[in-house]
């Protein structure tokens, strides 16, 4: 069986190579940056924090293109819905398998399942538990594939209306200093140290700050 996951060339996931193909599920599979890179007749391309659309040419050169996406689809569509999720104050994320399509965030759902992320998580292990959640998924699709090639969708209601949730910019991280700490606590530990750290503006400087949790011995 032919596996592909397919991530951005910037993206995180590429530190994480060595995690993925531990599994024996995946042993064999391929990690490539680029479309193009697909080849014909593959039986799964598994897309991890890709951040482009696929077009009918490539989509159609493997059976299944599979997308987790952490939201209850068709709500929640768009960008890394899982920390704006936390930043609502929700520990309870309900995630989503699909078989993408051309559009965004759309195509038939194959599994929904609910995961916790504790209120003491930051970035770092935000990241590590999302991954984590994500292969356990993709990991119970492949074995079921290997059963049966034929795989049951999940029937939606029809009345569910899509919303969005829109790319999150360096300027979303700004801490409010007439605010308290701990009610921006929730900001601060979705915020990524090195690419995107919270800061604030104070007597003409910026200052940032960022959130580092002590390590348990």
């Amino acid at each position: 069986m032919q596996i592909i996951f397919l991530t951005s060339k910037n993206s995180w996931v590429n530190e994480k190579k060595k995690f993925i193909l531990q599994k024996k599920v995946f042993k064999g599979a391929r990690i490539i940056t680029k479309p193009t890179q697909i080849n014909s007749g593959n039986d799964i391309l598994v897309m991890l924090s890709y951040t482009k659309l696929l077009s009918s040419k490539y989509l159609n050169r493997s059976k299944y293109n599979l997308v987790v996406h952490e939201s209850d689809l068709p709500k929640g569509k768009g960008w890394t819905p899982l920390f704006w999720q936390i930043l609502e104050g929700k520990t309870k994320i309900t995630t989503t398998l699909f078989n993408a399509n051309s559009k965004v965030d759309d195509g038939k759902i194959i599994k929904k399942k609910n995961f916790h992320y504790e209120k003491n998580l930051v970035y770092d292990e935000i990241k590590e538990k999302q991954l984590k959640n994500a292969l356990s998924l993709v990991e119970n699709f492949v074995k079921k594939f290997l059963i049966n090639k034929k795989i049951k969708f999940l029937k939606l209601n029809k009345k569910s209306k899509s919303s969005y949730y829109k790319r999150r910019t360096p300027v979303m991280s700004k801490i409010n200093l007439n605010q308290s700490l701990k009610s921006q606590f929730n900001l601060l530990r979705i915020s990524d140290n090195k690419s995107y750290p919270c800061y604030f503006n104070y007597n003409g400087s910026k200052y940032y700050l960022k959130l580092i949790k002590e390590k348990k011995s």
